[in-house]
């Protein structure tokens, strides 16, 4: 298996059957993943961002086309594809560490003694910096640490891949800041493939490795894909004043607000 394809989508598209009949949201898109890349998925709204995601994790099947990870077919959902949603969905009767032992016991605990299972679980929280936090619900934690006990949810299962559909669109500024500061720090011990949707153009160039920028839907498909040349760790800071950061967001914004957008006028 080649590491430099380990996610391979050929010639997928997406058709739904609507009462106004088919709608088509994704046509030709092909794309590769290296294992331990970090790929954005951008674009304007209804621009088949999700839906993609949701094909790569087996959520859906492909109209046309055929996915693979790991050089399988991609049939359905999977250990090794783990899914954090902009709602945590985390279960509210359960403490936070119960919600990941759910996990975490799916997925192990046919081949595992629960003191296994519970460490596992314990490193999860650990990895997030929630360890303090094991025994509260979350309606006693702030929206920001949900997000958390869901990103340590998916860590948890350890997964070769991470999907994250706008995993911190729902938090405030300083809390989304945070946490993609911490994400970088995860993906950086973990070495996960990730798969992002987001629409926060600084935030695509800030963690990812190349940037999928996605056309106006219907019938969308791959725009332009932009690599990110920035060292790691990065640095925020240091970043807001980096000629190749200010380049590459530039890029992006001149893809989404100017190309773009004279395509939806036309259209």
């Amino acid at each position: 298996m080649n590491d430099n394809k380990y996610i391979q989508i050929e010639g997928v598209g997406q058709t739904f059957s609507t009462p106004k009949g088919a709608f088509v949201a994704l046509r030709d898109i092909h794309l590769t993943i290296a294992k331990g890349e970090f790929v954005a998925l951008i674009g304007h709204s209804g621009c088949g961002k999700s839906t993609l995601l949701n094909l790569i994790a087996g959520l859906t099947r492909p109209s046309a086309g055929v996915l693979l990870c790991a050089g399988r077919e991609i049939t359905g959902p999977g250990p090794e594809r783990a899914v954090v949603f902009q709602n945590h969905s985390l279960l509210p009767w359960l403490t936070c560490f119960d919600n990941v032992y759910l996990a975490v016991e799916r997925v192990f605990g046919a081949n595992e003694p629960k003191a296994r299972l519970r460490e596992r679980t314990s490193a999860a929280l650990e990895l997030v910096g929630l360890a303090h936090a094991a025994h509260k619900r979350p309606g006693e934690i702030s929206g920001g640490m949900k997000q958390r006990v869901g990103i340590a949810r998916a860590l948890a299962m350890e997964p070769k891949v991470l999907l994250m559909d706008e995993p911190f669109g729902a938090l405030d500024a300083l809390t989304r800041a945070k946490l993609q500061d911490e994400l970088l720090d995860i993906v950086a011990r973990t070495h996960s493939t990730v798969v992002m949707v987001t629409h926060d153009v600084d935030e695509a160039v800030l963690l990812a490795d190349r940037i999928v920028m996605m056309t106006n839907g219907p019938a969308a498909t791959i725009g332009e894909v932009l690599e990110v040349p920035l060292p790691r760790p990065r640095d925020r800071l240091r970043l807001a004043v980096d000629n190749t950061y200010v380049r590459c967001r530039k890029a992006v914004i001149d893809f989404l607000y100017t190309r773009q957008r004279h395509v939806e006028k036309v259209a």
